[in-house]
């Protein structure tokens, strides 16, 4: 009998429980379709009084506008896997003359220093870094402020100023014409935000998906309702551009740091301090029409297909669940708490109104779960009646006379609007498929949020409770591979053709030696002086495809034992550094073979992720396994080759026969290379002799070539 009550009671609480998550869900789900009438409003509007009386704007009218010189900044903690292929496709697509993009990069991050630099040697007039002098990870806007400084400092040097600044990260594919249309506006606006939208992903990715489906419905209808309704538009983080003027303004009333660090959310925040200053902001939608392939939804076949889309920024966002809400996570904390704790409730009822849709999420979160919940019971009950069980309940709180059931029924046809909504913006920018597929991924949405909702409460209630600053938490970021931008790696000699390191007359010139001599090209240029190390690495990175990176003693000595010693010096591995996923980071000056990567993986527990250094540097840390010497770390002064690789040229030794008999080579126990090699009757000691002498010869030689070239 007492089960027989409880259960009755239980289910008059999930009537109850069912009406009031049923009235909150309402409250919000009015909210959302106010935004939707207003954009409809207003698209009425432009169709009847504006397209009827105004010419559009041409793309041509952008092409003919001179073009003033702009700052792209690309704030960078631990982004060596990307920044490269970022700066790479931006400057092969971009159709502008006039632009520098400066990373910043940490002191304390190695990895993506080296790719920066090689950005930067590469392209000296078009990429610059900026150095934070703060350890990382800070957060994104101590970066900004210091690539601003970096920025001001570049025009002083230069004589000249910045038309406008434009924020960008490390994974962001930008437009072609995305520099005209900040060049065409920026004499007229302080801050020029253009879409974001995610890279088209496959129908089984339903965590990067919701990206594409938010960002589409987000940036095609709420950020035009907003700045009409306000003329504030919130910044997105990236396509967004402020101009030289504002940007001098904010760093003038802030102790010269524009960018406020007290916020993980520094582009939303900029936008309110902006408005306050009169800034003219505007959101920007500039249709385009480009081909795309596109399968058949039925067929699955690929074909061609005209888009329009617009003028906009695109990414890969996080695929991975975890990856997607700690990032959702970031964005609740800057937008909603450290909003409501910096900004509070000031301005007018439509401010106020929109700072209430910023910030509802952190309840309205729980709410969605709960509604799910209760679904899920209610949808129980309802078959287990139907099977013909009987239960004793009170009467039921929601009848169909009841306001209740008024309310779960309005609750019903606004959650149709709501999907017809997300399904005519993700069909708009992304095809009937991905339209369709936004339905499902809307469950998705609510279960990332949720988790990002319980993460962004419990890191703001410790930071609360114990004032530990909130730290950047950087998402791991991925960029479309080479082969899906339509570059080709090549060979070393065209490499450095391209990036006219070397003459057409001494790369023949040195081709011709490497026939006669069997070296590689690289180290022929090399010993000629008619390439530095770094170039030589960086051509190198470039060919294999792997990043970047700078040795430091310091490195050396504290990952020194993460890799047995027997193995870093057959196979000239260094590691040095632990990656941002958890991954050890080798060092190496060439790529080596499957067989020495699967002999590491098998001595290791971590992950493993290789990276390109000088030759000289791999050889320093070399000798200090074997020695113990402190190495210093020149790249242009102090060059020594490999004693084993010299063997192997001077025909003493094939290639295969010293590896086979380094295979058990320990330095710590065995000594120097050559000695154990001579003791094990491998080469005799007049062969040493001359290998060693060769070695001193060609160090000698490089110096004599540099010091030239230095004119010293």
């Amino acid at each position: 009998m007492l089960e027989t009550f409880v259960l009755a009671d239980y289910l008059y609480a999930l009537d109850i429980l069912a009406g009031i998550t049923a009235v909150l869900i309402l409250v919000s789900s009015l909210d959302d379709f106010f935004i939707d009438v207003y954009f409809w409003g207003l698209e009425a509007y432009r169709w009847v009084f504006v397209k009827t009386r105004h010419q559009p704007l041409r793309i041509e009218q952008l092409l003919a506008k001179e073009h003033q010189p702009f700052a792209i900044m690309a704030p960078a903690w631990k982004e060596y896997d990307v920044i490269a292929k970022m700066v790479e496709n931006t400057l092969a697509t971009l159709d502008y003359k006039r632009f520098v993009i400066f990373i910043g990069t940490y002191q304390n991050d190695a990895e993506t220093t080296a790719e920066a630099d090689r950005m930067a040697r590469r392209y000296p007039h078009m990429v610059q870094r900026a150095t934070v002098l703060n350890d990382g990870p800070t957060c994104k806007a101590d970066c900004l402020n210091w690539i601003v400084q970096s920025i001001a400092l570049y025009e002083e040097r230069n004589a000249m100023r910045f038309a406008g600044v434009i924020m960008h990260d490390s994974e962001d594919v930008i437009h072609p014409l995305e520099l005209h249309l900040y060049n065409y506006l920026i004499d007229r606006k302080d801050l020029i935000q253009l879409p974001v939208l995610s890279l088209e992903r496959e129908w089984h990715e339903f965590v990067a998906g919701t990206y594409l489906d938010d960002f589409s419905e987000w940036h095609c209808k709420e950020m035009v309702v907003r700045e009409k309704l306000t003329g504030l538009v919130p910044g997105s983080g990236v396509a967004t551009c402020y101009s030289r003027r504002m940007i001098d303004e904010l760093a003038r009333q802030n102790n010269n740091m524009p960018f406020n660090t007290d916020t993980l959310t520094e582009d939303y925040e900029m936008s309110h301090r902006l408005i306050k200053l009169g800034a003219k902001q505007v959101f920007v939608r500039f249709p385009v029409t480009y081909h795309a392939k596109r399968r058949n939804f039925f067929t699955r076949k690929e074909k061609i297909v005209e888009v329009e889309s617009l003028i906009a920024t695109r990414e890969y966002f996080p695929g991975g669940f975890r990856a997607a809400y700690r990032q959702r996570a970031r964005w609740i904390l800057g937008v909603a708490f450290q909003g409501w704790q910096q900004m509070g409730w000031q301005g007018g009822f439509i401010t106020n109104y929109l700072y209430m849709r910023d910030r509802k999420g952190i309840f309205t979160s729980f709410v969605g779960l709960m509604a799910y919940l209760i679904a899920a019971n209610l949808g129980t009950i309802w078959l287990l009646r139907e099977a013909g069980f009987g239960f004793v309940q009170y009467p039921e709180f929601v009848q169909p006379e009841s306001f209740t059931y008024g309310i779960f029924v309005t609750n019903f046809w606004l959650f149709l609007n709501r999907i017809g909504q997300r399904i005519y913006f993700v069909f708009l920018l992304n095809g009937v498929e991905q339209g369709l597929l936004a339905v499902p991924r809307m469950a998705v949405s609510n279960v990332i949020n949720f988790f990002a909702v319980c993460r962004a409460w419990k890191v703001f209630i410790l930071h609360f409770v114990t004032g530990k600053r909130i730290a950047w938490d950087k998402t791991q970021h991925s960029y479309p591979s080479m082969a899906d931008l339509k570059k080709q790696r090549t060979r070393i000699g065209d490499l450095l053709l391209d990036w006219q390191a070397v003459s057409q007359d001494n790369l023949e010139q040195a081709l011709k030696e490497q026939q006669q001599s069997g070296k590689k090209l690289g180290q022929v240029l090399l010993e000629s002086g008619l390439v530095s190390p770094d170039i030589l690495a960086d051509a190198i990175s470039e060919q294999v495809g792997l990043p970047r990176a700078i040795l430091t003693q310091s490195a050396i000595v504290e990952f020194s034992e993460r890799l047995p010693r027997n193995l870093v010096m057959r196979h000239k591995v260094i590691p040095f550094a632990l990656g941002e996923s958890g991954a050890l980071n080798l060092a190496i000056f060439e790529p080596i073979s499957a067989e020495a990567q699967a002999e590491i993986e098998t001595q290791v527990t971590d992950k493993l992720a290789y990276f390109i250094v000088c030759e000289h540097e791999v050889v320093n840390a070399l000798k200090w396994y074997v020695t113990g010497e402190d190495t210093i770390m020149r790249p242009s002064r102090n060059v020594r080759r490999v004693l084993g690789d010299l063997l192997v040229e001077l025909g003493v030794v094939s290639l295969e026969a010293l590896e086979t008999a380094l295979r058990n080579y320990d330095a710590s126990r065995d000594g120097r290379v050559g000695a154990y090699l001579v003791g094990h009757g491998v080469i005799s000691q007049a062969q040493l002799d001359t290998a060693l002498e060769r070695q001193a010869d060609l160090t000698g030689r490089f110096i004599r070539v540099q010091q030239a070239a230095w004119g010293k």
